[in-house]
């Protein structure tokens, strides 16, 4: 996920005229809230800014720099809340008269531009996320210059937009060389060097590379603990990542007492219904699913559901991320009943929300795509199976591994409907890519084998049951 978008404390600076102690109060109650943001408490930012907001637009019109500047920061801290409905138009609304008031190559218009397109990313809309990015890079490392921290910002946040496309190829080296850069920049410890080695990290992990992922989050952990703090939102961060990276390693011992941990102290340090915290929840009622603990996993997975759509609406990302975790939980307890129409109407919202090629409505297909398989009905699995991978291999790339794991998923609906000449082949071929791409010793890996095996076997007593019965036409 891309860092918060920027906002800038509004300080004073040389003006025509003394500030009055009323302009002078707004300021400080603007920087307050601007620090209420920074320690992840948005719900006391919100009411200061939005006063803050109106009394500078009274006080010096819609239109002055300081006005702009707490719009910015109002939009930040909806942005912070998940409150995507109202932070996109306010960002759009201050890009347009920055452009107008200070010029379309002003450091803030920049900012504005990298904070809506943040917000567009955190929507899922990629397709408006990505060509601002880049746009806003190269205007950055045209008037800002190659190494300025907001230059190799605007790196780190396109490197993170194309991981998020599922576009690993360009993500990976961009994200290597920022961490390089600002580690010459900014130094080994600064707090951007820091979720720079997180990002790089999350993007080993997404290219199933958990040998370079794991020990680097480990390192991250450690530094943001010493330097930031034990209760950091960083920091948390990082231990939810770590945790997230355990799992997927299928070290559910590890994993499973540290999302204890981390939910624990977002409560604590955040609240109850903060965005981060729900994250938190939801990644730790995934952890109980994948280690067959339905009994805690479905009813957090339920609570987070009603929680994300009272906080952060029914079609944020987040949500129906939600919808999809329960429907999968759904149909690992076989309650096909519930889940298959849940998966239904959460493909119909990311297609709508997200897109067609996004990669979340991918998944969704692949899951529905799942559920029939599971119900039995391989008439909807397969042909569904088959464009899901035809659409992955397009927009992800043949050696993305959920590009290997729709290659195995349709090889096995093959095996489920005794198509073995169509299931073997394509087994081999998902052993052998898996194996080069994640590892000899990759989870995916020991499943490929795993699957592999039975299809020989199977195709092993179906040739010993042929053997049998034409010996016996034979007597």
């Amino acid at each position: 996920m891309l860092p918060p978008p920027s906002g800038h404390t509004v300080v004073s600076g040389p003006v025509a005229r003394a500030r009055t102690i009323s302009e002078e109060n707004l300021i400080s109650r603007n920087n307050l809230a601007s620090t209420y943001q920074a320690i992840g408490s948005p719900e006391q930012a919100i009411p200061l800014l939005e006063d803050v907001v109106a009394q500078f637009e009274q006080v010096w019109g819609g239109a002055h720099p300081d006005a702009l500047t707490s719009r910015n920061n109002l939009a930040g801290a909806y942005y912070a809340a998940g409150d995507l409905g109202r932070a996109i138009p306010l960002y759009e609304s201050v890009l347009a008269q920055r452009e107008q008031v200070i010029g379309d190559d002003h450091p803030d218009t920049l900012t504005s531009r990298n904070n809506l397109a943040s917000a567009y990313y955190a929507a899922g809309d990629l397709g408006r996320a990505i060509p601002l990015l880049e746009a806003v890079l190269a205007q950055r490392e045209q008037v800002l210059g190659d190494d300025h921290p907001d230059t190799l910002t605007s790196r780190n946040n396109l490197a993170s937009a194309y991981r998020a496309a599922g576009d690993l190829g360009r993500a990976i080296p961009l994200l290597e060389a920022v961490l390089a850069q600002r580690e010459q920049v900014l130094g080994d410890d600064h707090p951007d060097t820091l979720s720079s080695r997180n990002n790089l990290a999350s993007a080993y992990r997404a290219a199933g590379d958990l040998g370079r992922a794991i020990p680097l989050l480990e390192a991250v952990l450690a530094q943001r603990e010493y330097v930031l703090g034990d209760d950091h939102p960083d920091t948390l961060t990082s231990r939810n990542n770590l945790a997230s990276a355990y799992q997927a390693a299928g070290d559910l011992g590890r994993a499973i007492p540290l999302l204890e941990a981390v939910l624990a102290q977002r409560e604590q340090v955040i609240g109850d219904d903060h965005p981060g915290t729900l994250t938190s929840r939801n990644n730790l009622a995934s952890a109980y699913y994948a280690a067959g603990d339905l009994g805690r996993a479905i009813p957090l997975l339920e609570a987070v559901l009603a929680q994300r759509e009272q906080v952060i609406g029914d079609d944020h990302p987040d949500t129906l991320t939600s919808r999809n975790n329960l429907a999968s939980a759904y149909q690992a307890a076989g309650d096909l009943g519930r889940a298959i129409p849940l998966l239904e109407a959460v493909l119909a919202q990311r297609e709508r929300v997200l897109g067609d090629d996004h990669p979340g409505t991918l998944s969704s297909r692949n899951n529905l795509a799942s559920a029939y398989y599971a119900a039995g009905d391989l008439g909807r699995a397969i042909p569904l199976l088959e464009a899901v991978l035809a659409q992955r291999e397009r927009v992800l790339g043949d050696d993305h591994p959920d590009t290997l794991s729709s290659r195995n998923n349709l090889a096995s609906a093959y095996y489920a409907a005794g198509d073995l000449g169509r299931a073997i082949p394509l087994l081999e071929a998902v052993l052998a890519q898996t194996e080069r791409v994640l590892g000899d010793d990759h989870p995916g890996a020991l499943t490929s084998r795993n699957n592999l095996a039975s299809a020989h076997q199977a195709l092993n007593s179906m040739s010993t049951r042929n053997h049998s019965q034409e010996y016996e036409n034979g007597e």
